[in-house]
């Protein structure tokens, strides 16, 4: 069962779910479906989708102005995002998709653990692999770190192959998706932080597709701006206050 909120904000969305649905904020799930940057000439939205399971769906108040929904997979933009991506076949349709997906494998075992692998998604010049292990926690690693490391073992695996046009991303138990998720509310609570105290703030080391994260992410916001520092793969991002454009 889902519903959709909005707010200024992605905590003004939550607490307004929360009071209609008359339940208590670790009782459902967040899904951010859109998000406007504010700025000092920008009103910013959220948008945010509530999953209920179980007992809190049963519980739920029925919200007076908002529309229950259920995924509709016929309509664009109106699906999950795993769903949307997700392949017609898991299996590997070719030798090439087959060796990755023996090849990480084998990585997880020789890691001591033992894991499924399987075609999350085929874009082109892209090939996702989803991990389904007992131990998906380990695999996966403090901050994904466990996880970027098979996957970059992964797609030097596939240079060697000779298919450099193609880069490979590796998933377990919706990772990628949580972590981007929780990125952007990062970037938008430590933009709110700069803007009010007009410190900067410089953020956890990261990598480069999470750094990509919070720049895209404030890019529109005016009084804001993002550099990266440092050396190396992990970089941190420093959120600096610009004063309103001119």
């Amino acid at each position: 069962m889902e519903y959709e909120f909005e707010g200024k904000t992605e905590m003004e969305a939550i607490d307004a779910a929360a009071a209609e649905l008359g339940l208590a904020r670790d009782e459902f799930d967040v899904e951010i479906v859109e998000s406007v940057s504010g700025g000092l000439f920008k009103k910013g939205k959220v948008k945010i989708r509530i999953h209920l399971h179980g007992n809190a769906a049963a519980n739920a108040r029925k919200p007076e102005r908002k529309v229950e929904r259920e995924p509709d997979h016929d309509t664009p933009g109106e699906a999950a995002r795993e769903p949307v991506r997700a392949p017609a076949n898991p299996e590997a349709t070719d030798e090439f998709e087959r060796q990755v997906i023996d090849f990480t494998r084998d990585i997880v075992e020789k890691m001591g653990y033992s894991g499924k692998v399987s075609v999350l998604f085929r874009e082109e010049k892209k090939l996702g692999l989803r991990l389904e292990s007992d131990n998906a926690s380990i695999l996966i690693g403090k901050k994904g770190k466990n996880l970027d490391a098979i996957q970059l073992l992964a797609n030097v695996y596939v240079s060697k192959l000779g298919r450099e046009d193609i880069r490979i991303v590796l998933d377990s138990e919706n990772y990628r998706i949580r972590r981007e998720e929780s990125l952007v509310r990062l970037a938008y609570e430590t933009a709110e932080k700069v803007r009010r105290t007009k410190q900067s703030s410089l953020l956890e080391p990261m990598n480069p597709f999470e750094r990509r994260i919070i720049h895209t992410t404030l890019n529109d916001i005016v009084d804001v701006e993002t550099k990266s520092e440092g050396e190396g793969l992990y970089k941190q991002v420093r959120v600096l206050f610009k004063g309103a454009a001119r």
